[in-house]
């Protein structure tokens, strides 16, 4: 996926994370979102001054801006999971480790729940997205010298490499570390202490973060990458000297290389062709009248 197209699949992401909501009906109690949070209908959402606003109020504004496009989305969802399974469309488990390690890297630190928990939007996401591309270009025949053509111009992007995200507190000297892997032992935030303490300008607003790396990269500081591969994720190192001083690193992710032959990804590149020479978007509008769908909204 280019970076254009993977720019405007977070951006879908993220406007539907916006407008889904779902609840679970418990008596008076809705639960909102799949944590679990619970209201009480019968209760105000919000109030403005003396003026409330109620559940009703609510969740009728949300079917009249949102209602039409959330139930096309879901619809949408359906026919291309019933149609690929029809035609059996699978998406393979390297292409996807591929879309999950590029938005990974989009990303800024998470926790560990935040992560399994966009990971689990982003898979849905991508295997619909690959489905859909697949069940739309299937009668459009791409000689194999274009796509051969294709791959060896374009190979690089296909393939991701390794990256590491840290971020890191960087201190004056041995004493200051220790006090600082002390407080870290007791149970304080890295980032905290790294606004705190740390004297590298460039990441101490940011909690020291460095962001994901290349491991290839020439940009790493000296020992870091050599002392990420003795750390497991979620940890941080002991002190370390550093050309500034002394250092300490929290590793929080390693993401591995993962490349293609040609074979493995001649099957997406085709598809993407297809795309290119139907000049359509990625709409599974095409797909309705394949399956018999009733729907509350006639279709435009």
């Amino acid at each position: 996926m280019n970076r254009n197209l993977l720019l405007a699949f977070v951006a879908i992401l993220l406007i539907t994370n916006i407008m889904t909501l779902i609840f679970w009906r418990q008596g008076d109690m809705v639960s909102l979102d799949e944590n679990d949070t619970k209201i009480n209908q019968k209760d105000p959402v919000a109030a403005v001054g003396d003026q409330a606003i109620s559940y009703e109020e609510w969740t009728a504004s949300l079917r009249a801006n949102y209602g039409k496009k959330q139930l096309e989305k879901l619809i949408n969802q359906r026919a291309v999971e019933q149609l690929a399974a029809k035609n059996n469309i699978t998406i393979d488990e390297k292409v996807i480790e591929r879309e999950l390690a590029l938005l990974r890297t989009m990303q800024g630190v998470m926790t560990e729940e935040e992560a399994n928990q966009k990971e689990q939007e982003w898979r849905r996401a991508i295997i619909y997205r690959y489905q859909l591309q697949a069940l739309l270009t299937d009668d459009v025949d791409i000689p194999d010298e274009k796509v051969r053509t294709h791959y060896e111009e374009f190979q690089d992007q296909y393939n991701v490499q390794a990256t590491t995200q840290i971020s890191h507190i960087v201190v004056e000297d041995t004493e200051t570390a220790e006090k600082v892997h002390e407080e870290l032992e007791n149970g304080a935030s890295f980032d905290l202490l790294a606004r705190e303490y740390s004297i590298d300008e460039a990441t101490k607003s940011d909690g020291g973060y460095f962001e994901f790396l290349v491991n290839s990269s020439q940009f790493w500081p000296e020992g870091y990458l050599d002392k990420t591969k003795e750390m497991d994720e979620r940890t941080y190192s002991e002190p370390f000297r550093v050309n500034q001083g002394v250092a300490i690193i929290y590793l929080h992710q390693k993401l591995p290389a993962i490349m293609f032959e040609y074979d493995e990804i001649k099957p997406y590149i085709t598809q993407e062709l297809a795309m290119d020479e139907l000049g359509n978007e990625l709409s599974a509008d095409p797909l309705w009248n394949e399956l018999n769908i009733d729907w509350i909204y006639k279709k435009e």
